[in-house]
């Protein structure tokens, strides 16, 4: 028996001692799996395609001519972002595409424009109403014949729709549905048919498309039914588009789809023009309600837009009251909302009405609303992917934005007790948990490992890497023995804590320690923090209770509890040696002051969205970086005003753009030139201190 038990001792301190180094490996074992999953991926696709040659898709093409004349005159984008080109050119050839690219790196338009420019009818599958809605508004304020069939469809645009499914009658170009559609209604799926033996079905997107593996961070069900639409149509060409997937859910994509000889572009995940930063968050509601109003009113004053993500629905409409009561514009939305109040909501935050919307994850993602200054997470993500889809709303106009996550361990088991029934829902939270935990790491280079690239430098765009303070480990060992030994007697009288419980008994413990005690008191906060590091080294574990209204988590002892018990293995924890850093803000965060003429083309742009019979969005009149362009170029003609815009807008709005241009430049406004030549200075000023490198947007 003593034998037994001294062989369990060395094997557990052999356990220990591998643990030790399992940090300095955890990188490079990343790695290695992404390597060798993407070799793994080539070599399927290898030889699934052995038949077809490879193809240069940045060569020449036969609709080069009339693809660049769509996209700047009918979209008004003046040069393709990367990518772009090549994905378009592969679609219009008829192939297959999976395309991984960032958000705000322009995944709408390599299915938008090869819709326009081939014969017959697009589909476009997508998860969410709100986009859905964004996207037909931006395109018909185009001039494209652009619809939706969904639960809010009126009864006359129905049957519009159908009887062009079915007999080819009326003008439709691009069709958007949800998955709901495509599973579950067999009348569409019947029109569908009847369109693609007409041969009028041109493309088929699907949008999100992460949705559809169950190894992604937001599976639905209903995207797993989608593979049936290859199967019907195996000519019409199929682009799936995803702003996030790992090797494993890429391979999971093409096999669920039916689409395993698609041609696959990825695209970086480096989002350089925004500055992430984790925020220590105080237990008390009303302090981080005020630390969050304090940051919007001083960093935007002028009503730029915001997201907030929350926890729950019921957090939601408390943050979005308690904002509004402290003078911030702000209305929640949530899936409890009827659909009219949802898109009443959606509009008002589009068009600048409200400065800031407050939502679960059900808002967000895919909304194509550019100029997104900052998001702010008041809670906890539940994964690595799902904080980088949720985040990548701020800045996809290229231009400075904050994304902001406010953390404290006492939000993890709240979270976990939600997410431990998915498929790898402990680890992917503990992936964000470890995120937001440490100290020195920088922020993107945890995006750049998680998804297997190669890190790059964020020149000072995150909080870790433009901290001032300085981080020491301090040893804890000590305190992780008492931690452990707590546990371990509550075990052995069947009694069980949670998180905050364990935190109140250790110091409790240690204060019955006195003067005996001569390791480093910890604040409440560090030991939250401390147990939480346990949990993710295995020291300890979170297990799970139901009940009739919740399911609580509660912390107990892990695989290697044993040698942390007998001192066996040495346990740091980072903590700041000042209290304090300074304000640490992104140098480049926020754009310089508009000029006057600037001003004046941003509200013109509002004005002209709220004209009309169509409903639409300022940016869909003109974008950040067209007004940036005017304010520069300064067009007073037709002609001119064409080069920049294109002749579909020029046609809608020249009238008024060229009214305001010449009565700026009649009015002699040196000053606001000057403000304009400041402003253009500042920004180049930025790059030549190599602060912050913006990608490529549609102008700039």
């Amino acid at each position: 028996m003593e034998d037994e038990e001294n062989i369990e001792g060395e094997l557990l301190l052999v356990e220990s001692q591998l643990h030790d180094i399992q940090e300095e490996l955890y990188e490079r074992q990343a790695q290695l799996k992404a390597l060798l999953e993407a070799s793994k991926l080539t070599r399927n696709t290898t030889i699934n395609t052995s038949s077809v040659a490879p193809e240069d898709w940045s060569g020449s093409f036969p609709w080069d001519l009339e693809a660049d004349d769509t996209r700047f005159n009918i979209f008004g984008i003046s040069s393709y972002r990367s990518n772009q080109r090549e994905i378009i050119n592969a679609v219009m050839s008829g192939r297959d595409v999976l395309v991984i690219m960032a958000a705000g790196g322009g995944k709408s338009l390599c299915y938008q424009l090869p819709a326009v420019l081939r014969d017959g009818i697009a589909l476009v599958v997508s998860p969410l109403l709100s986009l859905i809605q964004d996207q037909v508004m931006g395109l018909s304020a185009l001039g494209i014949p652009a619809y939706m069939l969904t639960s809010t469809t009126n009864k006359e645009v129905e049957k519009f729709i159908y009887k062009t499914l079915d007999k080819g009658e009326g003008e439709l170009k691009i069709l958007y549905v949800t998955p709901e559609k495509i599973s579950k209604s067999k009348r569409f799926m019947s029109k569908l048919e009847k369109c693609h033996h007409a041969g009028r079905l041109s493309l088929i997107a699907i949008d999100e498309a992460h949705c559809c593996s169950q190894w992604g961070h937001d599976f639905r069900p209903d995207y797993k039914n989608l593979g049936i639409l290859k199967i019907q149509f195996p000519s019409v060409p199929m682009i799936a588009l995803t702003a996030t997937a790992t090797s494993k859910v890429q391979m999971d994509l093409m096999e669920m789809l039916h689409i395993p000889r698609c041609i696959k572009f990825v695209s970086t995940v480096n989002r350089p023009n925004l500055f992430y930063k984790v925020s220590e968050k105080s237990p008390v509601g009303k302090v981080v309600i005020d630390e969050i109003t304090k940051f919007i009113s001083e960093s935007y004053p002028n009503n730029e837009s915001g997201i907030i993500y929350c926890f729950s629905r019921k957090e939601c409409e408390q943050v979005a009251k308690e904002l509004r009561e402290r003078g911030i514009s702000a209305d929640y939305y949530h899936a409890d909302m009827d659909i009219v109040n949802r898109e009443k909501i959606h509009m008002r935050w589009s068009k600048g009405k409200s400065q800031v919307i407050v939502g679960t994850v059900a808002f967000g993602m895919g909304i194509n609303k550019p100029d997104v200054r900052f998001v702010i997470h008041h809670s906890l993500s539940k994964s690595m992917e799902t904080y980088y889809q949720e985040s990548g709303r701020a800045g996809r106009d290229g231009l400075p934005s904050e994304c902001i996550l406010y953390y404290r361990p006492g939000d993890v088991p709240r979270q976990s007790s939600m997410v431990f029934y998915e498929n790898c829902g402990l680890q992917n939270l503990y992936d964000i948990v470890r995120y937001c935990q440490s100290k020195r790491s920088c922020r993107h280079g945890a995006f750049f490992r998680h998804f297997g690239e190669v890190p790059q430098d964020c020149n000072g765009m995150c909080d870790n890497c433009a901290s001032t303070i300085e981080q020491k480990d301090i040893d804890v060992t000590y305190h992780t023995k008492i931690i452990v030994s707590l546990l371990h007697d509550m075990q052995l009288n069947d009694q069980r804590a949670t998180l905050l419980q364990l935190v109140d008994k250790f110091k409790s413990k240690w204060k019955g320690l006195g003067s005996f005690n001569e390791a480093v008191d910890l604040r409440k906060e560090e030991v939250e923090q401390l147990i939480v590091n346990l949990i993710l080294d295995n020291v300890l574990k979170e297990e799970f209770q139901h009940t009739a209204y919740s399911t609580n988590a509660y912390v107990t002892l892990g695989a290697l509890w044993k040698p942390a018990l007998q001192g066996n293995r040495v346990v740091k924890l980072e903590i700041a040696i000042a209290s304090k850093d300074r304000d640490v803000r992104s140098k480049g965060a926020k754009r310089g002051r508009m000029s006057d003429l600037e001003a004046k083309l941003d509200e013109l742009r509002r004005d002209l969205s709220s004209t009309g019979s169509d409903a639409i969005f300022p940016h869909a009149v003109l974008t950040a970086q067209q007004i940036s362009l005017l304010s520069s170029q300064k067009p007073t003609t037709p002609a001119e005003l064409e080069k920049v815009i294109g002749k579909v807008k020029t046609r809608k709005y020249g009238s008024k753009i060229i009214e305001l241009m010449r009565s700026h430049d009649n009015s002699g406004s040196g000053r606001g030139k000057e403000a304009g030549d400041e402003h253009r200075a500042k920004k180049i000023k930025t790059k030549d201190e190599d602060v912050v490198c913006v990608e490529s947007s549609e102008e700039e």
